[in-house]
């Protein structure tokens, strides 16, 4: 076990699991399927990012970890991991590539990081993660606390396979969609709202009165959805809201909801 600052909070990721794609042709490979410029992972060895519907909706979001020159390691949420490589592997073809799941644990933490260990790359404030170790030390974080704080959404959550638009979840500002790249699997509709379309909907903080279900509908002084909330901790949440029914009262459950700065 690797020496730890007294100041480091670290526990293993729960849920997670891991692919490895492997072979001669793998950056190429991924780089016409995920949304990510997979020449990131030469800079700082881990990138955020996902795979895409021919129609835009998120097949799965996850971290991108380069090891090497030899593979790519694919961390994402555990359910999702059989389809995932399922469909990876309809895509290969002729490719010299591999796709495997790999045991090994992956630890996030907060604080100094030990050797080895990659930044999130989605936002600074959700600390560091690190392949191959399972550490435990500190007191416990409040991740949910932190990617709330952040406007950082979750698997099954706010993002949804087969559902959500990856451009309404805040995937531009959290550096998991690149628009220089060329194509992938997804990318016309995703370049077309990003280009051509205003958002009608978006991720937004909110705060709330008291301890509400995920997928509690938030409703207008009329009656109206204005969207969903879909996390929460303590008295805020995340919310995929509507941007032109914000005007007026909120409430989720019947409980008051207002809606906070970005």
């Amino acid at each position: 076990m690797p020496d730890l600052s007294p100041e480091t909070r670290c526990a293993p990721a729960p849920g997670r699991a891991l692919l490895r794609v492997s072979g001669p042709d793998h950056v190429k490979f991924l780089q016409g399927l995920v949304t990510q410029d997979m020449t990131r992972l030469a800079q700082g060895g881990i990138a955020y990012g996902a795979m895409l519907t021919p129609q835009g909706k998120l097949v799965a979001d996850f971290f991108l970890v380069a090891e090497g020159a030899e593979a790519v390691l694919i961390d994402l949420a555990g359910g999702l991991a059989d389809d995932l490589q399922r469909r990876l592997t309809l895509f290969t073809l002729r490719a010299k590539v591999t796709i495997t799941r790999d045991p090994r644990p992956v630890t996030r933490g907060l604080g100094p990081a030990p050797v080895g260990a990659l930044a999130d790359p989605r936002d600074p404030s959700l600390g560091w993660r690190l392949y191959g170790q399972s550490l435990c030390a500190g007191a416990p974080v409040d991740w949910d606390a932190l990617r709330i704080a952040a406007r950082v959404p979750e698997t099954g959550l706010e993002l949804q396979p087969g559902d959500s638009f990856i451009l309404e979840l805040g995937f531009e500002r959290l550096h998991g969609v690149d628009f220089r790249k060329g194509c992938y699997v997804g990318q016309e509709v995703t370049a077309r709202m990003h280009h051509k379309t205003e958002l009608r909907r978006g991720l937004k903080r909110i705060a709330v009165a008291a301890p509400v279900a995920p997928g509690t509908p938030i409703l207008g002084t009329d009656g109206r959805e204005a969207g969903t909330l879909h996390s929460q901790s303590g008295n805020q949440g995340l919310a995929l809201l509507r941007f032109d029914r914000l005007d007026g009262a909120l409430s989720a459950a019947g409980h008051p909801v207002t809606v906070l700065p970005d």
